[in-house]
Formats: structure tokens, C-alpha cells, sequence
């Protein structure tokens, strides 16, 4: 090539970006003959830190939180339920039991956010779009009716309160189930916020085999058939919700829920959640021969199994907000998907 082969319009005689290959390997640019400038980049972070900031919260806090705000939620539905039907110590003992969680729930959250007057502030607006306002809201409103409902049915006295109370609660139960799901799925941790179509299915089945496990050791075998049956409409939610949200979330982002100690929380979890509903079920079929500590047994795992499902959620996370290509991946992936149709897809 000499002076006289460069114009304006290049050199003569070539074709702009195809007979140039740079870059250490001459890679081809993906769907085209090109060959591209620069090597393919790979994800990383900057100096190896993390692309996000992993959450601070406590996890026996907010761990604890999400668990107990679904036993509470899920023991309401029982017990208005159980008052409906006539099984007066089924009642009592849901009704304690949702005033006893969603107290302690109150307890861990105001724990975590370090001060009382915190949970109060939230309570200064009322922002539809925002999960936690709606959640403190929520709480605000549901907790006096589980006491309300309890402390009617302890004294005897004021029976139709007690009645308004119970169906009232029973009414939010569902939502304050499922709130503590929109929350973290709200936020840009990868494997919580790509579970938001399931992640409130797999809350509510938890929430219900928690609210049957303590019905099953609290209250006399004779009238926990709720119970039971609440116990195996659960665990097949919560166990079914849970392995399709692993599944369209697809392998790498499911990566978090498979590995270290969610793994082995979720996978106790499974087994003690399955288990207690099994045996619960085994209770009901009129077997004489130790019924009370058959209960006794199937309400402890389903309480511990769905503890456990919480806590391995909760680590999933954690573990994936701290490694970059939980975020970096399917960011990418989105990108190539959006050039590929010209549309975009859910961030």
C-alpha cells in the first residue's frame, strides 16, 4: 500500500471491518462476520468487590421477621376458621398463637431498625408503591386484632368483639403472609428479585404449614383435622411454588438456593416440611397408638421446616448480592436478548 491507495473513503481496494482482525483472538462478533475490536469482556467488579451492597439487615432479625410474620398471618385464617366451625381450643390456641408471633415479628423488626420511633416514622405516609410502607401499615392495623381476638376469648367476655376481631385478622392474614415476599423481591438482590412471581406462593404454603404445626402441638388431637388438612395444602404449595421458581429462574441465578448453608437450610427444610405434613396426615387416619405424640411430632418439624425455609432464603440472597456475576450475567444476557428482537425484558 502506498500514499496514493488512501482517499477519503479508506484505503482503496478494502472493505472497512473485514479485512482488519484485532484483538488478541480475532473473535467474531456474535450473528455477523465481523470481527471485533476488543476481546469479549468478562464480568468482574471493580478491585473484586461487589457490584451491590449485600443487605445489612440481622439475619436472626429479619430472618426471624419473615418467618413469624407468615405464622402469625397463616395461625389467623386457622382460627377464624376453627371459631366458625366449633372447635373452641383450636381457636384459642391459633389466636394466641398469632398474637404471640406477630408480637415477637413487631419485636425483631423494631430490633433490627435500632430504635422504636423508626417503625413509627414509617407509619408518617402511606405510599401505595412502596412495599414497606404498605407493610407497616399492614402491621399497624393487623396486631391490635390479634390481641383484641385473643384477650376476648381468654376473658370470655365481649364475644361479638372477639368475633369482629378474628374475622378481621383472618381477612389481612393472606396479605400479611405474603407482604414480607414482595419486599425482598422488590429489592435488586438477584435471586430474591427474580422469584417475584413465585417467591409470595412459596411464603403463603410457608406460612400455612408453620400456622398447622403449632395448631397440631397446641391443641387437642381431637379437633386439629384444620390443621392437618391446612398442613398438606401448604407443604404442596410451598414445596411446589418453591421447585418451579428454581426452575424458570433458571440455573445460574437458582445457583444461591443450591449452595453452603441455604442449601442445606432448604434442603432440611424440604425434608422436614414434607415429613411433618405426612405424619400429620398419618394422625388423621384414626390410628389410636401414640396420636398426641404423633402430633406433637408433625407440628415440630412443620414449625422447624418452615423456619428453615426462611432462613435459607434469607442466606440465598445474601450469597448472591456478594457475588458480581449473580448481577453481571443476566444483565448481559438481557442486553443480547434486547438486541436480538428489539424489545426489552423485565430489569
Amino acid at each position: 500500500m502506498t500514499g496514493s491507495d488512501v482517499t477519503r473513503d479508506g484505503v482503496r481496494g478494502t472493505r472497512p471491518g473485514r479485512d482488519a482482525p484485532t484483538g488478541k483472538h480475532g473473535r467474531r462478533r456474535r450473528g455477523r462476520g465481523e470481527r471485533s475490536m476488543v476481546p469479549d469482556a468478562e464480568f468482574s467488579s471493580y478491585y473484586g468487590r461487589p457490584i451491590l451492597n449485600k443487605p445489612t439487615w440481622k439475619p436472626l432479625d429479619i430472618a426471624g421477621y419473615l418467618y413469624l410474620g407468615g405464622l402469625a398471618g397463616g395461625s389467623s385464617l386457622l382460627a377464624a376458621g376453627a371459631q366458625f366451625t366449633g372447635r373452641p381450643a383450636l381457636a384459642r390456641a391459633a389466636k394466641l398463637g398469632a398474637t404471640g408471633a406477630i408480637s415477637l415479628s413487631l419485636a425483631a423488626l423494631v430490633h433490627d431498625l435500632g430504635r422504636p420511633a423508626r417503625f413509627l416514622n414509617m407509619l408518617r405516609v402511606l405510599k401505595p408503591t412502596s412495599p414497606m410502607s404498605v407493610g407497616s401499615w399492614l402491621l399497624a392495623g393487623y396486631a391490635p386484632l390479634t390481641m383484641a381476638a385473643a384477650a376476648t376469648d381468654m376473658a370470655g367476655r365481649y364475644r361479638l368483639v372477639g368475633t369482629a376481631a378474628t374475622a378481621s385478622a383472618a381477612v389481612l392474614g393472606p396479605a400479611v403472609v405474603t407482604y414480607t415476599a414482595v419486599l425482598i423481591s422488590d429489592t435488586a438482590v438477584p435471586s430474591w428479585h427474580e422469584g417475584y412471581r413465585e417467591l409470595p406462593f412459596v411464603f403463603a404454603g410457608s406460612g400455612a404449614t408453620a400456622a398447622a404445626g403449632l395448631a397440631l402441638l397446641a391443641a387437642p388431637p381431637a379437633q386439629t383435622g384444620p390443621a392437618r388438612r391446612l398442613a398438606a395444602l401448604g407443604a404442596t404449595l410451598e414445596l411446589g411454588a418453591f421447585q418451579l421458581m428454581k426452575h424458570r429462574m433458571g440455573g445460574l441465578l437458582s445457583e444461591p438456593y443450591e449452595q453452603g448453608r441455604a442449601h442445606t437450610l432448604l434442603r432440611g427444610s424440604e425434608l422436614l416440611t414434607a415429613g411433618g405434613a405426612a405424619l400429620a396426615a398419618v394422625g388423621g387416619l384414626g390410628i389410636r397408638w401414640p396420636r398426641r405424640t404423633l402430633a406433637a411430632v408433625a407440628g415440630a418439624a412443620l414449625l422447624t421446616g418452615s423456619a428453615a425455609l426462611r432462613f435459607g432464603v434469607f442466606h440465598a440472597g445474601v450469597a448472591s448480592a456478594e457475588d458480581p456475576k449473580y448481577t453481571v450475567v443476566p444483565q448481559r444476557e438481557r442486553l443480547n436478548n434486547k438486541g436480538e428482537d428489539g424489545t426489552a425484558t423485565r430489569p
